[in-house]
């Protein structure tokens, strides 16, 4: 039994490790107790506070195995990524250079500082334990968080992004870093990946160079590495995509990760998503129903788990008594139920492009 829950202190040693275990490190959720242990503090002022607009918020949650008992992953929303620091991307853009007296007309691919993406909300830090990977628990703590913010849109801004972590070599070093930023920072890649995560991306931002840079001017294994995920997201890369999140021109200053962007009422869980009553039956006596995610009305003690998408005749919810008492709901109360599987085909594709965004 998985359910995705907010972060408690008494999480704080599973957090530790989960940061410690990400693969590849990740700035957003450093191996830092101190820096852990104040998320957990300010996600839970977070789901304390009356919120009429996104600010500075940060909501952590966990996905709890109640067998094992024990948390086996994390991850955050960001209400606005650049509610203090501004949130800085490199922004894929083509100049044209041009000379009639030569009749020459080149276009070239530059990269410009953009914090565009700043007033987005951002779905980060999220690390799952090995042994979950590939299965509905990982789609379940990737999307619970967008089920939460179907119920509380107000606390969240009508564009979602994700960053994701970038291309690294096989000696865990990232090619565009060492292209562009190590001529900035005498530090390597991890080092400087760990420091921003203690610290701030800011301080990045204030050394890098102010101008657009030339795509020529790099090295052909950073140009390779633009836009390009890590290998180990790239089941969570096509599984956002499917969900309706677009690849936007914004990459990562770090590494060139790509930047994906979605307005959120275009999301599939979002239109897909509906409101039931629920009808408590027991669990051998459910019909057979695709999984979906099913998620409860509690701000600070949100819940949301997988259970079978069963409804009766007039529409009620059928859940078993384990999973109403994990919810906290009793029958008749309603929960909000989203298929767990995405559109594979394009059929349900909402259409249309990153211009729109």
């Amino acid at each position: 039994m998985l359910v995705v829950r907010p972060a408690r202190p008494a999480d704080l040693p599973a957090l530790e490790r989960l940061a410690g275990t990400a693969t590849p490190r990740l700035t957003n959720l450093p191996a830092h107790r101190d820096r852990l242990e104040e998320r957990i503090t300010r996600s839970r002022q977070a789901f304390a506070r009356e919120v009429d607009f996104p600010g500075d918020e940060h909501y952590t949650f966990v996905l709890e195995d109640l067998e094992r008992r024990e948390v086996v992953g994390t991850a955050t929303v960001r209400a606005q990524a650049g509610a203090v620091d501004a949130y800085y991307t490199y922004r894929q853009e083509t100049l044209i250079h041009a000379s009639q007296q030569l009749n020459v007309r080149r276009e070239v691919q530059t990269l410009a500082l953009s914090h565009e993406v700043s007033e987005a909300s951002l779905l980060c830090a999220l690390s799952l334990d090995s042994r979950y990977k590939g299965t509905s628990a990982e789609s379940l703590l990737r999307r619970a968080r967008l089920m939460f913010i179907a119920q509380y849109p107000e606390r969240f801004s009508g564009i979602l992004a994700m960053a994701f972590p970038g291309y690294l070599d096989d000696a865990d070093e990232s090619p565009f870093w060492n292209s562009v930023g190590r001529h900035f920072f005498v530090r390597d890649y991890q080092e400087i990946n760990y420091l921003a995560g203690v610290r701030s991306k800011s301080f990045i931002a204030e050394v890098m160079p102010q101008f657009p840079l030339y795509l020529p001017l790099l090295t052909p294994q950073a140009r390779a590495a633009i836009g390009r995920e890590h290998p180990d997201h790239e089941a969570a890369m096509a599984e956002m995509l499917a969900e309706g999140f677009l690849r936007s021109r914004h990459v990562d200053i770090f590494d060139a990760g790509p930047v994906i962007k979605a307005e959120r009422e275009r999301l599939a869980s979002f239109r897909r998503a509906a409101w039931h009553p629920v009808r408590i039956r027991p669990a051998h006596a459910l019909p057979d129903a695709e999984p979906a995610m099913v998620a409860n009305q509690r701000l600070e003690d949100f819940r949301c788990v997988v259970a079978r998408y069963a409804l009766s005749p007039t529409g009620q919810l059928m859940l078993s008594p384990a999973h109403a008492e994990l919810l906290g709901v009793e029958e008749g109360r309603a929960v909000l139920a989203a298929p767990l599987a995405l559109p594979g085909d394009g059929a349900d594709d909402p259409g249309y492009d990153e211009g729109e965004l």
